[in-house]
């Protein structure tokens, strides 16, 4: 591995769109719903060889983008959404040259899904038979849905077989979809801080974002656009979301920073009297900023629906993991992971075992919870580049 002098920046990349879908051959979502048009945005790092075998296909988490590695200051088709917080690519300490997955000897390619807002097709875009934002009329979206529109994408990009595939949180649930449903097409499986099933808990946390949102008076049953947003229900989702993210004790941490201010609003009784308190306020305002109430109900839905079996056409784990016999897995844990407790990585590693699939499991230790993965590099870099360059 190279050395962190050797390591440089990206620089500075913009985001394609690409298209599909006509009237004789429109995108069949897993619900029965259709769309004759869709659009994906996507960014790509690197170049891709002659023999097109060096392609690393990335999926990002629930609020995240395209935008991977590397600067983007403008993408026209995010709109007001795109702001100075995305400039920086999600996952830039980890893509570019001399790093986990160095873009001198691979292609990496991150596409925001479907049912998103940041350029590909979603709840925001414009609904070609009224002239206006789909808004609730966007077709239900399941991860299977994601994974079958970016499986279009490297059919148009000419990619075959990917050398991996990689996925951090729900990411990492598309990950394993993908690689289970399109086993002949994937040879490497990176699977950081996830799983193969939506837990109990998770499914609570999630209604109680989905709550938040549809009960601010002003959703409107999601057909908002051009009025006033739901942005106090977002915020609340955020907030229940936010504190899964990371550690209690880095929590306390961050939020020693914030000046609790006093409330302006008349309407409450209650004003912030904890640092934490202001700290969790403070990023679900933040978030309200940059993404779409609509897209996170549609994203947040294809988790609580995730059915890998249904999906994958297998009667056990066992029986799906078979198929990937050819594969080999690289597995991370973090032990202070409150979202993706690492009994859920535990629960893969055994079906993998069983189906005598090839794999490695990894545990982090990390004070930083979840969010390690977006943070600390130094932790699962040597362990990623091993997997990626290993015959």
């Amino acid at each position: 591995m190279h050395s962190a002098a050797e390591n440089k920046r990206i620089g500075e990349v913009k985001t394609r769109l690409f298209r599909f879908g006509d009237k004789q051959n429109p995108f069949v979502f897993r619900s029965g719903e259709k769309l004759e048009s869709v659009t994906l945005a996507y960014e790509t790092y690197g170049t891709l060889n002659p023999a097109k075998d060096n392609a690393i296909l990335v999926y990002h988490a629930l609020s995240g983008s395209q935008h991977a590695a590397g600067t983007n200051r403008s993408v026209p088709a995010a709109g007001r959404l795109w702001t100075n917080e995305l400039h920086r690519g999600w996952w830039d300490d980890f893509i570019g040259p001399g790093k986990a997955i160095d873009t001198r000897h691979w292609f990496v390619i991150c596409a925001n899904y479907i049912g998103g807002c940041y350029g590909s097709s979603g709840p925001v875009s414009r609904n070609p038979r009224t002239g206006k934002p789909f808004g609730r009329a966007f077709p239900t979206v399941m991860m299977g849905d994601i994974v079958d529109a970016q499986i279009q994408l490297l059919n148009h990009l000419g990619i075959d077989v990917l050398h991996a595939v990689i996925g951090g949180s729900l990411g990492g649930l598309c990950a394993v979809n993908h690689a289970t449903r399109y086993a002949d097409r994937v040879k490497r499986v990176i699977l950081i801080a996830s799983g193969i099933e939506t837990s109990v808990l998770q499914r609570i946390y999630n209604y109680e974002q989905i709550c938040a949102i549809e009960e601010d008076k002003f959703f409107q049953g999601g057909n908002y656009y051009g009025r006033k947003r739901p942005d106090r229900g977002l915020t609340l989702a955020r907030m229940i979301s936010h504190k899964t993210f990371v550690s209690l004790d880095m929590l306390s941490e961050r939020a020693r920073k914030e000046v609790v201010r006093p409330e302006e609003d008349k309407d409450k009784w209650y004003w912030m009297s904890h640092p934490v308190e202001s700290y969790l306020r403070k990023q679900g305002l933040k978030f309200v900023n940059r993404f779409d109430a609509n897209t996170y109900l549609r994203i947040i839905d294809a988790w609580q629906r995730f059915d890998l079996l249904k999906d994958a056409e297998g009667k056990t784990y066992r029986e799906v993991f078979r198929r990937c016999r050819a594969q080999h897995y690289l597995v991370f844990s973090i032990d202070s992971d409150a979202c993706f407790y690492p009994d859920r990585q535990e629960q893969l590693c055994q079906e993998l075992k069983g189906a005598a699939v090839p794999f490695q499991h990894i545990t982090v230790h990390s004070e930083k919870g979840h969010d390690s993965f977006l943070l600390e590099p130094e932790l699962f870099t040597p362990h990623i580049y091993y997997m990626l360059e290993r015959d």
